[in-house]
């Protein structure tokens, strides 16, 4: 989605958009993978949340603000069957048993994103230009 913002290209959007995920900071993942491999117990599954539920039309829109965007880029494609409205995590065991919580804010870790988007867009054009633009007119041109 940043990448297609800076270019000016179309945001597909599913539906209306309003299916809402869990959103975590990288770091913070890896943080926590870090936590269970060190602190968990062996065979025990703890889920990894970020405590930021958020619609993804809400982050499409967060992202064309934060890069002086205009909200006409944003598509509604046709969402895709059986797709999630709302993907909840629970992360009270991990953040009680292995006393793991985000470091990041909702608001620091979208920030660090795009800026990392704005500093590395050659590193993004050599993944953009390959295999996956095959997948991406697949899935969206026609929709």
């Amino acid at each position: 989605m940043i990448h297609n913002c800076l270019h000016d290209k179309p945001l597909p959007v599913y539906g209306d958009g309003m299916q809402v995920r869990d959103w975590l900071h990288v770091r913070d993942h890896c943080a926590a993978i870090d936590t269970v491999l060190m602190h968990g117990k062996p065979s025990e599954i703890y889920n990894i949340g970020g405590n930021n539920e958020k619609a993804n039309i809400e982050i499409v829109r967060l992202i064309l603000q934060s890069t002086g965007k205009s909200e006409n880029l944003i598509r509604h494609v046709k969402d895709r069957p059986g797709h999630d409205r709302r993907y909840a995590i629970d992360n009270t065991k991990i953040t009680t048993e292995l006393h793991w919580a985000p470091q990041y804010t909702f608001a620091q870790g979208m920030a660090e994103t795009v800026d990392w988007y704005l500093h590395h867009t050659q590193w993004v054009e050599n993944i953009v230009n390959g295999e996956y633009q095959n997948y991406y007119r697949k899935m969206y041109e026609n929709a």
